[in-house]
């Protein structure tokens, strides 16, 4: 059987299409509004559904019982009053490693970010390289897939790209951030090829799409595959670091955080050929992916 935790997500919901009907499937949630998530995809076989703390050991060894795989999903860019790095990357990986090897997981495939590396100056960056490092320090065999922005159809990626897309005047932060978006088909088609593959005690991949052009030059692809035209006015990505600050002063909870502004701006620019080789997939082209994610 395989274990999916953060199945509710939008590539967790995706993969559980892609695996229907093919293996068993135990679903890991949070929360029972989760599990209603799942419980509403149309599948031919419904997976096991499991709301379960991520951060309690004793009920995730049980709920890893009978798995021999386990694909981690969970991952946040933004803080919250009830959510922190450090719990959901970092502990929930040490509770993880320590359920997985109780419960005889024999390997983890673990979603992580490009630019993850535990000696980051940004927060969450470092979070989730400690978590990586976590994870590949433990007695089970894992496989890291870092990846940058995701765009599947319908997700909130392709939703805030197609609003950019849209309008006539475009204020972007940094309009000359490298981006190399990867389309959500080709990452679960990673997954699953990671399911397969024989697997070494740990092995990294740096995963994105074909293609790594600046923000602004994606927007107006974007703008240009819907018939629009769109004016970019790149703004510092000062101001938006300033704003931020602001916010976090403000609110318990604002809406953008400094260390969320650093994630999103981390220039993406990778050879992906290893990665493709090593997984035996195939990447589909940029505008491919916009034109499936956008029209």
């Amino acid at each position: 059987m395989l274990a999916v935790t953060g199945a509710n997500g939008h590539l967790g919901r995706r993969l559980l299409k892609a695996l229907d009907g093919q293996e068993p499937v135990r679903a890991l949630v949070r929360s029972e509004r989760a599990a209603g998530q799942i419980k509403a995809l149309d599948l031919s076989v419904a997976p096991e559904i499991q709301p379960v703390d991520y951060l309690d050991l004793s009920a995730m060894a049980t709920a890893l019982e009978g798995c021999t795989a386990l694909v981690h999903l969970v991952g946040i860019i933004k803080e919250t009053a009830t959510s922190s790095y450090r719990d959901a990357h970092e502990e929930g990986c040490r509770v993880l490693v320590e359920a997985a090897e109780r419960a005889g997981v024999q390997r983890v495939i673990y979603l992580n970010i490009l630019g993850a590396a535990a000696d980051a100056a940004n927060r969450c960056l470092a979070s989730r390289g400690r978590a990586e490092g976590i994870l590949c320090h433990g007695r089970v065999p894992v496989l890291v897939l870092r990846v940058p922005m995701v765009l599947g159809e319908g997700d909130y990626a392709s939703r805030a790209l197609r609003q950019r897309a849209n309008r006539r005047i475009n204020f972007l932060l940094r309009g000359a951030s490298l981006e190399q978006p990867i389309y959500a088909g080709d990452v679960v088609r990673s997954i699953q090829a990671g399911l397969e593959m024989p697997l070494p005690q740990t092995l990294t991949l740096d995963l994105a799409g074909l293609d790594s052009l600046p923000r602004r030059e994606l927007t107006q692809r974007a703008a240009a595959l819907l018939g629009r035209r769109t004016r970019i006015v790149s703004l510092p990505l000062v101001v938006g670091l300033l704003a931020a600050s602001l916010l976090e002063r403000l609110s318990r909870n604002p809406p953008v955080t400094r260390a969320m502004l650093g994630v999103l701006n981390h220039d993406d620019q990778i050879d992906c050929s290893p990665a493709v080789q090593a997984l035996g997939i195939r990447l589909t082209p940029l505008m491919e992916t916009l034109r499936r994610c956008l029209l």
